[in-house]
């Protein structure tokens, strides 16, 4: 018996799910919104969920990552009443295990759940001995989000696949493209970084593959490129979307030769090296544009990585925190400091919009600020981050007031117009305060509320309250 969660607004898929998977002796939990489907998936350790794409707090697939990243690492199956190609491609680049029809067959609908049942089996009963061993120095955090980037980093490392690795500025792009190459066969050999988004134009070619004595003005000695220095061992191009047409054009040949032709050279030389690509980009948007090539798209991205952002790994913050102030203190050659709960919670309250390396910087502030202190308080912390978290402190919903009404006679309500606008503004308070009580869960508030599901949307959307309200 496994768990299954569908997450759907329509109480009839919830029916026909549930006697499908309840004949295959498992155990089906529902949910009618995102917000109440991620509620719940913290709670309980799903292996399959099943997600609508319309659901009444908005689109599904943009809870997909929070539902893949919930503590059962769940397979995540697309149901949609609308066939959408464009949908279901984003699903698949967004880590869904499958997107499927409601109109398809139950027996088609059950296979699939049986399939992403046996996946989901045999990788979590398995162990994967490659990533017991896997060297990850650099890499700190348990959450599932990082233990699903860490498998594909051991995959990785047991191959000479060209890698392209994805995810927003600070995420730890180069980090990941150094742990596969450490755990490679070429770890013996150089790592060798290129910053695509500073080659200019004019000199890119002859820094990327060299240049013999004489090739141009100033070149008074031959030259090896970074490209050749990369052999035996792994190229790694950072931002690689910020490759002008010439460089994408000259890449796509080196890639599919492995042959350089230094500037001013009539011979060709062989290169034997390993490519990990990275960027913040979304390449292949830019390349529905034209403005990066589909064949070089096809020849970087063999494999793919794609890291999650701070805030999607929350559990990770405070082992990354101390393992930062740790690491700062080595570095200053300062006694070990501590971290109150204070300056944890203020920690783990920042969104971080500039990811893991926004936090190594701030601690490294931290330890600074701190130096002579054996215990740091959130006070250590910079002001603009202490600006943010207690602005989201005191942008709490306010205190709705009684209605107020002029002494004057002649603007002075009715008692039931009184009554009224008090009874709406209770009404919004209570909901307020209902929802923030059951952490946005709505199946639990409407449970609590004893009203009807129907009955509790509609007295939300007539106060204008929302789930994140």
């Amino acid at each position: 018996m496994a768990p299954i969660l569908v997450i759907d607004d329509d109480s009839g898929i919830h029916y026909t799910f549930g006697r499908a998977f309840g004949r295959e002796a498992h155990h089906v939990d529902y949910a009618f919104t995102a917000t109440d489907g991620i509620a719940m998936a913290t709670q309980t350790p799903y292996a399959v969920i099943f997600l609508d794409v319309k659901l009444p707090d908005g689109n599904g697939l943009a809870a997909l990552p929070r539902l893949k990243n919930s503590p059962g690492s769940p397979e995540i199956v697309i149901i949609t009443g609308y066939g959408d190609g464009d949908g279901a491609e984003l699903a698949i680049r967004h880590g869904a295990w499958d997107y499927i029809e409601k109109s398809q067959s139950i027996q088609e609908i059950v296979l699939t759940l049986n399939r992403a049942l046996k996946y989901h089996k045999s990788r979590h009963s398995t162990p994967d001995d490659r990533l017991l061993n896997l060297s990850r120095e650099r890499i700190v955090g348990e959450s599932p989000a990082i233990r699903r980037c860490l498998e594909h980093t051991a995959q990785y490392a047991a191959t000479n696949a060209n890698v392209l690795i994805s995810g927003e500025t600070g995420t730890g792009k180069e980090v990941f493209a150094r742990t596969i190459h450490e755990n490679s066969a070429r770890k013996s050999h150089p790592f060798v970084v290129v910053d695509c988004a500073s080659l200019p134009d004019k000199l890119a070619e002859s820094i990327l593959f060299g240049h013999v004595r004489g090739a141009f003005t100033g070149a008074e000695t031959t030259q090896k490129g970074l490209v050749a220095e990369a052999a035996e061992g792994t190229l790694f191009l950072d931002e690689v979307g910020e490759l002008t047409p010439a460089l994408q054009k000259v890449f796509l040949r080196v890639l599919q030769e492995r042959t350089i032709r230094p500037v001013g050279s009539t011979r060709e030389i062989p290169v034997n090296f390993r490519l990990i690509s990275a960027t913040n980009r979304d390449i292949p948007t830019m390349v529905e544009t034209g403005t990066f090539r589909s064949d070089l798209l096809f020849r970087l991205q063999t494999c793919t990585l794609s890291l999650p952002p701070l805030r999607e790994r929350n559990e990770d913050i405070g082992p990354l925190t101390l393992s930062f102030i740790r690491r700062y203190c080595d570095f200053y050659q300062l006694p070990p400091k501590e971290a109150d709960d204070a300056f944890m919670e203020a920690a783990r309250t920042y969104p971080w919009p500039g990811n893991v390396r926004e936090l190594a910087s701030a601690m490294e502030y931290v330890v600074s600020a701190g130096r002579n202190e054996t215990t740091l308080i959130a006070q250590h912390l910079p002001i603009a981050l202490r600006a943010n978290v207690a602005r989201q402190r005191v942008n709490a919903p306010p205190a709705i007031e009684t209605p107020l009404y002029s002494p004057k006679i002649e603007t002075f309500p009715t008692l039931s117009a009184f009554r009224d606008e008090a009874v709406a503004q209770a009404e919004k308070r209570y909901l307020i305060a209902l929802t923030q009580a059951t952490g946005g869960n709505l199946t639990q508030a409407i449970e609590r509320s004893g009203l009807s599901r129907s009955r509790f949307y509609a007295i939300m959307k007539k106060n204008g309250v929302t789930p994140q309200t």
